[in-house]
């Protein structure tokens, strides 16, 4: 069973933000350098153009590419390039939390589900699926210890 992540402007507004920097860190520069130069260094121009696609590409690719599946035997969470198999019999807890930027976390909403298991480097990881309650039924009915 496929769930989406859910989407909520907090998130939004977070990825906004990070974008307008990076695009000043690496934009701002180039602009003063191709205008306000008599010989801009086209090489530096190309390599600070080339880092901000690169940056903001990667941050829209983790963003839109969310996606929790129940599989037979595990927890599937994908996120951008990150993937994580979670087995039902490691899963010792599931509890609701609105924590954004602590742990391991895969996710676009405030409104998010904190799963702990045992094998986890960080023992938790934090998700946001679009029908909140929908999903933790689902988990329950394939999961033992909850």
């Amino acid at each position: 069973m496929r769930f989406k992540a859910k989407r909520d402007m907090a998130f939004a507004a977070m990825m906004i933000v990070s974008i307008s920097v990076i695009a000043l860190a690496c934009l701002v520069p180039s602009y003063f350098a191709i205008y306000y130069e008599a010989e801009p260094e086209w090489l530096a121009v190309i390599i600070l153009v080339g880092l901000f696609i690169l940056c903001t590409g990667f941050m829209i690719w983790i963003w839109m590419d969310i996606e929790y599946v129940l599989l037979e035997d595990y927890l599937y969470v994908r996120g951008g390039p990150f993937r994580s198999k979670i087995p039902y019999d490691q899963i010792t807890r599931m509890f609701e939390s609105n924590n954004m930027l602590i742990g391991y976390r895969v996710l676009s909403s405030k409104d998010a589900l904190e799963i702990q298991y045992k094998t986890g480097l960080m023992g938790s990881i934090i998700i946001s699926p679009e029908n909140k309650q929908e999903f933790m039924e689902e988990l329950r009915k394939r999961c033992k210890l909850l």
